[in-house]
């Protein structure tokens, strides 16, 4: 289906790989995984043709359908989401107009041909929009959104409706590009189940390492300017690559004492005429190895120690009777809620539910109509919204600003943790005035770990992190002392975190005072069933 031989990228004067081989047949469930600029994106980029690499060959079944999610959707116009899903009104015409134009070319046997007129039948199928409104639903989406203009939703709303389209065509291989980044926890399971039982092959690129162990099996890495081969999912691709690693490093260590053992002999005798012939054998030996490169350890989270924060009252936080609306629209009525010292819950439930609202009103950061909310004794109170980046001093460099929240930190432990979340070397010492939307998340995340509340409030906090990033925050979080309510779709950070969960749905919520798999167990939902965690 899919073939790479010996493919050479560079960007500047940076090797990303050489030499890189991969392979996708009909039916693999492929992860393509490797840190931040390792080349993920420049890769997939090759396969469809929008770059060329310096050297190398792609080569695609000519039958095979190709579709791809970007990590940022198209621009829409006035366009429904229904419309969206099914391509009806720009996808459609579009694939009409290619056709016709291959057509008059006499082109009608290339492979862009047959590849066009299969998308174009596949959304040309009378049945493609009771089959677009079905996976709609399971994305999130409620009929009455179906009509909506998507250009009145969110960034993260048109992504899904991109990606349903994507599953209305039923593409031979799907190329995702962090495929879950803009669903919730809910969305997120039912297309882990989708794509489980999807009948062709995947290549994604994710950061959602429970996600990829539930969907791959198999995974190649990019590193030190290699695409290495892996068989089974995320969690054994670890396993593996530790061991290779551990293999490697005696190698290299053998061969190193082995060059030492000849280049002393060669050295000590290379003088003594009845020895010089053997000395100068003994260096040819040496250049004939095929010699083996120090290995490059894998990255590995770092172990943050959060300061101990100041302890606060046993009822951290309390909600009593409120009441929340926006406009006509009614979020909560009534509601009673209470927040433990040292609780870690998360809120689960479908978009638009009130999961962000019920954490802005904890936050203090919204206005409720009705009701009040208490905050325990000593409380210090710290709320991390994706969208909010106005805690940080744009005259400030990344540097400073961490310093500053924490006078007694030292500067190289701020450097270590900085580096941790993906800012290294010179980029601490760029203004935050200057960071990425993504950049000033993570600096954020930073300098509420070294100078923590004890309420920790958190939406999606994991967003714009790698995996081995999400790792390092969700072992401190582990260690942190505060009472914390998040937000997430990271199963694999629920699960090492949550000790109780909030179940919201239609302006209810349920509380499960144990993990996120006794609030499966009890609800009587698995990772693949979410039809049981909401009212349809």
């Amino acid at each position: 289906m899919l073939t790479i031989n010996d493919l050479k990228m560079t960007i500047g004067a940076r090797i990303l790989f050489e030499n890189a081989s991969l392979q996708v047949n009909y039916g693999d469930r492929v992860a393509l995984v490797g840190p931040n600029g390792a080349g993920k994106s420049t890769l997939f980029s090759i396969i469809l043709k929008k770059t060329e690499p310096d050297e190398g060959t792609v080569q695609r079944d000519e039958w095979t359908m190709v579709g791809y999610l970007p990590q940022e959707g198209e621009a829409v116009g006035d366009e429904t989401v229904l419309d969206v899903a099914t391509g009806r009104v720009d996808e459609l015409p579009r694939l009409e107009k290619r056709l016709h134009e291959l057509e008059a070319a006499g082109d009608v046997s290339s492979p862009e041909y047959l590849e066009a007129h299969a998308k174009h039948d596949a959304l040309n199928d009378p049945q493609v929009a009771a089959k677009a409104k079905k996976i709609l639903k399971g994305l999130g989406y409620r009929e009455a959104d179906f009509d909506r203009p998507a250009r009145e939703m969110s960034g993260g709303w048109v992504m899904r409706a991109h990606l349903a389209r994507l599953l209305v065509m039923e593409p031979d291989l799907l190329l995702l590009d962090e495929p879950t980044n803009h669903l919730d926890l809910l969305s997120l399971l039912w297309l882990q189940k989708y794509l489980k039982n999807y009948s062709g092959a995947l290549l994604m690129i994710s950061h959602d390492r429970q996600f990829m162990d539930e969907v791959v099996t198999q995974v190649y890495e990019i590193a030190d300017k290699k695409v290495i081969s892996y068989a089974g999912n995320y969690s054994d691709f670890l396993t593996q690559r530790e061991t290779n690693y551990e293999n490697l490093v005696a190698a290299y260590k053998n061969q190193q004492k082995e060059i030492q053992a000849l280049q002393e002999f060669a050295d000590r005798f290379r003088a003594v005429p009845s020895k010089a012939s053997q000395a100068m054998s003994k260096l040819k030996q040496i250049e004939r190895l095929e010699l083996i490169e120090k290995p490059t350890p894998p990255r590995k989270p770092f172990r943050f120690q959060i300061p101990p924060p100041p302890r606060g009252g046993q009822r951290a936080i309390s909600l009593e009777g409120i009441h929340m609306a926006y406009g006509t629209k009614n979020v909560y009525s009534g509601l009673d809620l209470t927040i433990e010292r040292g609780e870690r819950t998360v809120l689960v439930g479908p978009n638009g539910a009130g999961k962000s609202t019920l954490l802005k009103i904890l936050a203090g950061v919204v206005e409720f109509q009705q009701g009040e909310r208490k905050l325990g004794h000593n409380a210090k109170l710290g709320y991390f919204s994706q969208h909010r980046a106005d805690t940080l001093d744009a005259n400030k460099t990344v540097l400073d600003e961490v310093l500053t929240s924490s006078p007694g930190l030292r500067e190289d432990e701020a450097r270590a943790i900085l580096g941790s979340f993906m800012f290294r070397k010179e980029e601490i010492y760029k203004l935050t005035s200057v960071l990425s939307g993504g950049e000033k998340s993570r600096l954020n995340l930073v300098k509420f770990l070294v100078d923590p509340p004890n309420i920790l409030l958190m939406d999606e906090p994991t967003t714009h992190l790698d995996i081995t990033t999400v790792e390092s925050l969700t072992i401190a979080l582990e260690r942190y002392e505060g009472s914390l309510v998040f937000i997430s779709h990271d199963v694999h950070f629920i699960r090492h975190l949550a000790t109780k969960v909030l179940h919201i749905n239609e302006g209810q919520v349920k509380p499960y005072t144990g993990n996120y798999d006794y609030f499966l167990e009890k609800t009587g939902a698995t990772d693949d069933a979410r039809a049981a965690l909401t009212s349809e």
